[in-house]
């Protein structure tokens, strides 16, 4: 059943002034420098950080890049009043570079990146990505290409199953899991989410449901990663636009579990350390840091925030700054 409120409506940013406000500096900074700012949103999703930063700054441009062509649509209505002022480009966040190069962009001056299963992916019950009501077995985050998650659990080894469920998902009943999931699979082909989630709770603990939460949970996150390569774009994706900051641009990333954290912790770190060699008596130009980091750890959302948008509970912000210029080098 497809949600036909107002997308404004649907949409409640998680961070939304904290993201904007780390943003703002390169931002005015571009502004002042030369009479305009480019920000990528390189997860666009329906449009409500980028919605604020063209509200706050009327002198920016914002690129937004989604792969889902419904949230394309729905963030161009959104942001309909500012067309003049946007690209909305479908594409995978891993191509910002080349995004940014084939709209005569070089050097941004921001990009945020708000990462996991968007809202309306959430919301829009046939596309697959909810445990809690039944549903095609899709997870795709581009419904017009890529195997579905029904594709994964009819036709991975085993093994193969207990690889993903147990890395993607962190799920210590993988074992079980897959093997549930073989068995089933040989009387008839999962179709459906409500399947999936059947199989599951025969072979989970109730114990260990009762405690973990929903025992479907950490097998549907795996297969979502699985479906969209989310980890392996996400490895390619940071780098890239770190990459294409400008100098003084910042990018701030949010990240919804350890998995994609630790992948954005370890860029951020190997771009804001010196590349010396150890022992290397005088620090040259050329081994300096090329990012600062802007937040100490992570920064997590306040109370009131997750009370009025539950979903941003397990939300992980981090952000850096370019403070060398790429030449440099």
């Amino acid at each position: 059943m497809s949600d036909e409120r107002p997308t404004a409506e649907r949409h409640v940013p998680v961070l939304r002034e904290r993201c904007v406000n780390l943003l703002a500096p390169s931002i005015e900074r571009a502004v002042e420098a030369s009479g305009r700012a480019v920000v990528v949103d390189a997860t666009l999703g329906m449009g409500g950080h980028s919605e604020e930063m063209l509200r706050r700054f009327p002198r920016l441009h914002l690129i937004g890049i989604d792969r889902d062509e419904q949230a394309l649509s729905l963030a161009g209505a959104r942001l309909a009043e500012f067309q003049d002022r946007t690209d909305l480009v479908h594409a995978v966040y891993d191509q910002i570079g080349e995004v940014a190069a084939e709209l005569g962009v070089d050097g941004i001056d921001g990009a945020l990146f708000d990462l996991g299963v968007s809202s309306l992916q959430l919301d829009e019950r046939e596309r697959g990505f909810a445990y809690s009501y039944d549903a095609p077995l899709d997870m795709r985050m581009d419904t017009s290409r890529g195997m579905t998650a029904a594709d994964v659990v009819n036709s991975y080894s085993q093994d193969d199953l207990v690889r993903i469920i147990r890395m993607w998902g962190e799920e210590k009943f993988a074992g079980r899991i897959a093997a549930g999931i073989v068995a089933a699979r040989d009387a008839a082909p999962f179709t459906t989410t409500g399947q999936l989630v059947e199989a599951i709770r025969k072979v989970v603990p109730a114990a260990a449901a009762r405690t973990g939460g929903h025992p479907a949970k950490r097998t549907f996150q795996a297969l979502r990663i699985e479906v969209n390569e989310e980890l392996h774009v996400l490895d390619r994706a940071i780098p890239a636009a770190m990459d294409a900051l400008a100098l003084g641009g910042r990018l701030v990333v949010m990240s919804y579990h350890s998995l994609e954290d630790k992948i954005v912790k370890g860029h951020f770190a190997a771009g804001s350390r010196s590349s010396a060699p150890l022992g290397f008596p005088v620090e040259l130009e050329e081994h300096k840091a090329q990012f600062k980091r802007l937040t100490k750890g992570t920064e997590v959302p306040s109370e009131e925030e997750i009370n009025e948008n539950p979903r941003a509970a397990s939300a992980r912000l981090r952000a850096v700054e370019r403070i060398r210029n790429r030449s440099a080098s």
